[in-house]
């Protein structure tokens, strides 16, 4: 057995070529092989959000402050809040973030295939994103 201490991780800004806005990333666990399971709280400032993305072996999301926002492709935009959980499934197109006025942290859980966990694509824009 293992007990990752609160705080043992250093915290990081979200990559600005993945999300836009200010976001910080906290590291939970990365499980040792053969387990493929990751984890971090993901907190968005009012605004910030993912680029699309997808994930090989899907996401859940599970909201622990604030309201936000989560869309697949093709799909409408969902409002989403503290308690919410989000399962999206395997290889499907989506992205995640604040509410314009509102911050939102949630714990992103996901698993990697062949030592790949996401598949980054192009920034929402802000039009979309607005809607």
């Amino acid at each position: 057995m293992q007990v990752q201490r609160c705080g043992s991780q250093s915290s990081y800004p979200g990559p600005a070529e993945w999300f836009t806005g200010s976001v910080r990333v906290d590291p939970l666990f990365s499980s040792p092989e053969p387990a493929r399971a990751s984890g971090a709280y993901v907190t968005f400032e009012p605004g910030a959000r993912t680029a699309w993305h997808s994930h090989p072996l899907g996401q859940t999301l599970i909201v622990t402050a604030g309201c936000g926002r989560v869309q697949c492709w093709a799909g409408a935009i969902q409002e989403i809040c503290a308690g919410d959980v989000v399962t999206i499934p395997p290889g499907v197109r989506h992205w995640h973030g604040a509410a314009p006025e509102t911050a939102m942290t949630h714990i992103a859980v996901q698993e990697q295939q062949a030592g790949n966990a996401v598949e980054w694509m192009e920034k929402v824009d802000e039009s979309d994103y607005q809607v």
